[in-house]
Order: structure tokens, then C-alpha cells, then sequence
């Protein structure tokens, strides 16, 4: 769950409708335009976007079709003063876009596994590279209403560019791209270090590896998620486009730690558990991870500025990493 602080100022868009009983199809096609526009619901018929110009176009032209086909409807826009918060509103829109990314994502993994199964150049192929396609545009329709950048988009994003990589390699269909050089481990000193605002569990994670294993002296610095471009001598973590993010089924913490060459059995464990609460795919499955996730939501919840999340999370990754090590041995 994002847990950014939303101004208060924040403005919504509610509409507010009533449909008519018959026929049944009409209330599948309001919902349906509901879902494309990115619309959630706070109550049964009323439904909320954030104020801008777009915005309150597609909510006139839904109330348009709704009044159309028989039903009533208004939008106005709304300040939330007492009972539904601006922060639990933005995070409905989070909890709704990351459904739509772990679909994708659950999508795509399905489909990397039909490739490994598959041989190349066949009938078997050529439809998974359709539907890695599809899943690519899908993505971009997400993308285009998650209006407060939904941590999932990561996630589902590296494993489409994984899969269309591997597509393509097998293919032979595009000359091969320059890689990024990887960083050595001696490049990761005396960097300023850049996040996206609003950081959870894998940021945090990042941010603690770094400070206390890669430079003790390390900048962080927190910038918005989309468009920054970085400075000379900055590394951005957990990014679109960072140096160092997720990397197909890959959390960001645990390719950090493959950057920066760094074999320690019990920050591995820590990795795993942080790839399992970011990426909900209960792949390690380790039994402290419930309990480590409420504390770093707990952490979050407590604190809305970024450095202070980080200042209490480092204890937290502290216990852990000496229990792992008590642990084994």
C-alpha cells in the first residue's frame, strides 16, 4: 500500500448515479466504462476520480450514456472533510491499479513459461509473442489511469520486457541492443542515491543495504517516480529506468545485492523476504514474513516522511540480519 501523504487540498470527482432495473447489459456497460476510465468506487453508485480537466470529461461523457439509457446522474466535485480520507481514497486507486499489474504479471509468467516450453519459431510462439503484445498494450491502458504511480507497474512492467527480450532473441527479429554496463561494486561509493517519494518495503531495504554495507556516508534522495532525469553522479534504485530496479521476477534489493557482489546467506534470506512483500507471489514463502510486513506498514503508516521511514525501518533489517545469522550458524 502507498502511503504518500495526499495534499490536502486534493480534489475528487464523484459521480453519482441511478440506473434503471432492465435492461441487465446497460449496467455491464456503465461498469465496464467505469473500469477503462480508472473510476473507483467509495459507495455502491458513487464513484470518484481525481479532479482534472480528463478527468471530468470522461465522467460527462459516462453521465451522458448513463442519462441516455434511462438512468440519472450527476457529478460534482468534492473536498473530503470526515469519514472516507484523501489517503484512504488514494490508496483504493493504488489497491485497484496493482490488481490490474499482478494480473499482468501473473499473465506474463505464464507466458515466459510456455516459451521455455516451447520451440522456437513455431505456431506455439508466434501466439505468445501475440499475447505478449496484447499484455504490452494492456499495460499501457493500466498505466494511463494508475493516476498516483502504483508500486505494481514495476513488477509487471520488468516481466513483459523480459519476455519480449526473449522473444525477440529467439526470433532473431531485432539487432541485439546495447546493454547497460553493470556498475562494479567500487562504482556504488561516494554516489548520491535516488528513489521515488513514498518509499516501502523495498525501498527501505535498499536504502539500509546501502548505508550499511555499501557507504556508510551515502546521499538519499527521494524524487518523483515518473520522469526525473538523474544528475551526474546520481544512482536511482527502485525506478522506471533506474540503475539499479526489478529485473524480471526480481526485486530490487535482491539485484542490488548481485551489483554489488555481495554472497551473504542471511542478507539473501532478508531479500527474500522482501521480494515476497513486494511482489505478493509468496515465491521464498519464509515464515517471518508476515510479521516483518506489518512492521514495515506499521513503520509507514507512523511516519509520512521518507527519511524518517528509513530511520525507523534500519532497525528493524538490523535484528533480522543478525537473527539470520544466529540462525545459520
Amino acid at each position: 500500500m502507498k502511503t504518500d501523504a495526499v495534499p490536502a487540498e486534493r480534489r475528487w470527482l464523484l459521480l453519482i448515479y441511478q440506473l434503471p432495473s432492465k435492461p441487465a447489459y446497460f449496467r455491464v456497460k456503465v461498469w465496464r466504462r467505469l473500469q477503462r476510465i480508472g473510476a473507483v468506487a467509495v459507495k455502491s453508485t458513487v464513484y470518484a476520480l481525481p479532479a482534472n480537466v480528463e478527468t471530468q470529461e470522461d465522467f460527462e461523457w459516462l453521465l451522458k450514456e448513463i442519462v441516455e439509457g434511462g438512468g440519472e446522474a450527476m457529478v460534482c466535485e468534492a473536498r473530503l472533510i470526515d469519514g472516507l480520507s484523501d489517503s484512504q481514497t488514494h490508496a483504493l486507486f493504488d489497491a485497484a491499479r496493482d490488481e490490474d499489474y499482478e494480473a499482468i504479471a501473473a499473465e506474463t509468467r505464464a507466458l515466459s513459461a510456455r516459451r521455455e516450453a516451447a520451440d522456437t519459431a513455431t505456431d506455439e510462439t508466434a501466439e505468445i509473442r501475440s499475447q505478449t503484445n496484447r499484455l504490452r498494450k494492456r499495460l499501457a491502458e493500466i498505466a494511463a489511469i494508475d493516476f498516483f504511480g502504483a508500486t505494481g507497474r514495476l513488477s509487471a512492467e520488468s516481466l513483459i520486457a523480459e519476455l519480449e527480450q526473449a522473444l525477440a532473441k529467439d526470433k532473431d527479429m531485432v539487432e541485439e541492443q546495447p546493454k547497460t554496463p553493470s556498475l562494479a561494486p567500487a562504482d556504488l561509493k561516494g554516489r548520491i542515491w535516488v528513489t521515488r517519494k513514498g518509499v516501502h518495503v523495498d525501498r527501505i531495504a535498499c536504502s539500509w543495504l546501502i548505508r550499511r554495507f555499501i557507504d556508510p556516508d551515502a546521499t538519499i534522495r527521494f524524487a518523483p517516480g515518473k520522469g526525473y532525469v538523474p544528475n551526474p553522479g546520481e544512482i536511482r534504485f527502485d525506478m522506471f529506468e533506474g540503475e539499479i530496479t526489478h529485473e524480471g521476477d526480481r526485486c530490487s534489493l535482491e539485484v542490488l545485492l548481485a551489483m554489488a557482489g555481495i554472497a551473504d546467506p542471511a542478507l539473501q534470506a532478508i531479500a527474500e523476504i522482501v521480494h515476497d512483500i513486494d511482489l505478493k507471489d509468496a515465491k521464498f514463502g519464509h515464515e517471518e514474513t508476515p510479521g516483518i510486513a506489518s512492521l514495515i506498514a506499521g513503520i509507514c503508516a507512523a511516519n509520512p516522511q521518507d527519511e524518517q521511514r528509513i530511520l525507523h525501518g534500519g532497525p528493524v533489517f538490523d535484528n533480522l540480519y543478525q537473527y539470520f545469522r544466529a540462525r545459520r550458524g
